[in-house]
């Protein structure tokens, strides 16, 4: 790079780097600085050529068939040349001294001819790209990446599965349109669609709404972040769901009676196992206790213990985040599997799927409504029969507490001490 002086004023002089020779024919560029000093000089040259750069870097990725590259290509030129992209019938109501100022930030080729790459980005000539819904959420991906920094293969799967199903429904009931096409009545039919299922399959309304739910936020994300300015007819969708389904707790008499008896698990694989009975007397989540590693599982502390970190994975909240003493069978459970569950560290749906499917066949499932989930919630219910209190129940299970938390708590040692008092 080079800094010359022409009359009184100093020029940057450089020569056009190959990888822009096909969007620039001049063989070298002389740009004004607009300064007779030479340190004002000095420190105008780079930015002025790195906006130069940008210049050439979104002309080249205009050149292009890709409609959606090229249009962000004309966004991204007319921004360097300092004007926000309109397109073109804005572009011609604006006042007349702002549209002569995008007329002549046009540059012109050595034959007098404007540079059509910069009119169409200046003056409007690039046309929108439809998104269709399919497309919206190939985009959805990319705009939230932020939702899935540190989740582990299996969460993010069971995150990005919900959304996949939303869109193919939505377009095999009402077709693959352009989002900015969806009509009211289109948003009517899918739910009419869905109401059709709810009535005719036995599934409740929250099926419907999880799909919606989906849907909306996928086209929702994409308006606001790519600025489609679209008003979207989403809302006043849902349906009245009823009374939640509660999971129900397994009683303390049928854990030790059915479940604890001797060789009624005998028939499930060792690690599925022995994370049943580690639920027993921790209440940790089926997902938590699959993603334990060895570092986790702490037998040898003064007081045995499991820690439920964020290690691969995200937490379900920044509260799941705790330690959680070992104790009678739950003890004996994990000293069988000091190393974790490596079979089912990427997969706990498996895991719940295999272990529920076990209970149901061998008649060890309390109701037919309860499920391996239960026995948290029998945890829960064995401490509350016991009068402990309701923050260390909340700190167990790794729940918010209704009001601010004050001190670290109990100790991992006070925490056995009122485990043992229910523990089986």
């Amino acid at each position: 790079m080079t800094i010359m002086k022409r009359s009184s004023t100093y020029h940057l002089r450089k020569r056009v780097p190959r990888r822009y020779q096909g969007v620039e024919e001049r063989k070298s560029i002389w740009v004004s600085l607009h300064t007779d000093s030479l340190t004002v000089a000095q420190q105008k040259a780079p930015i002025t050529w790195q906006h130069i750069v940008e210049g050439w870097e979104a002309r080249l990725a205009g050149d292009t068939s890709d409609a959606e590259k090229r249009f962000e290509a004309a966004k991204n030129l007319a921004a360097v040349r300092g004007f926000r992209y309109l397109p073109a019938p804005r572009v011609a109501e604006l006042p007349r001294e702002d549209l002569l100022a995008r007329i002549e930030a046009v540059p012109e080729r050595k034959n007098g001819e404007l540079d059509m790459r910069e009119t169409a980005a200046l003056l409007g000539g690039v046309s929108e790209p439809a998104i269709t819904v399919t497309r919206a959420l190939e985009l959805y991906w990319g705009l939230v990446a932020d939702k899935t920094l540190g989740k582990s293969p299996d969460q993010l799967r069971r995150w990005e599965n919900p959304r996949k199903k939303a869109v193919k429904n939505f377009v095999d009931v009402i077709g693959d349109k352009s989002i900015g096409d969806i009509t009211g009545d289109d948003m009517l039919d899918f739910r009419h669609w869905w109401f059709e299922r709810i009535q005719n399959e036995g599934l409740t309304p929250n099926s419907g709404n999880k799909d919606l739910i989906h849907l909306g936020d996928v086209l929702k994300t994409v308006n606001r972040m790519k600025r489609l300015g679209l008003v979207l007819p989403l809302s006043d969708l849902s349906f009245k769901e009823g009374e939640a389904k509660q999971r129900p707790p397994f009683s303390e008499s049928w854990i030790r009676d059915k479940l604890l008896a001797a060789g009624a698990l005998d028939g499930l694989n060792k690690e599925a196992r022995c994370v049943l009975l580690a639920m027993v007397n921790t209440g940790a989540r089926p997902s938590e206790l699959a993603a334990l590693t060895r570092d986790q599982i702490r037998l040898q502390a003064a007081t045995p213990h499991i820690s439920i970190e964020p290690v691969g994975r995200q937490l379900k909240t920044r509260n799941a985040r705790r330690v959680i003493p070992l104790t009678g069978v739950s003890l004996k459970a994990m000293a069988q599997c000091p190393d974790g569950f490596p079979k089912y560290r990427t997969s706990s749906a498996s895991l719940s799927a295999t272990v529920n499917k076990y209970l149901r066949a061998n008649g060890l499932l309390e109701t037919p409504a309860h499920s391996l989930y239960g026995l948290r919630h029998g945890f829960e219910d064995r401490m509350l029969a016991a009068g402990i209190d309701e923050r260390i129940r909340r700190d167990l299970f790794g729940h918010a507490l209704d009001r601010e938390r004050y001190g670290k708590g109990a100790s991992l040692a006070d925490l056995q001490k009122l485990i043992q008092r229910v523990a089986l």
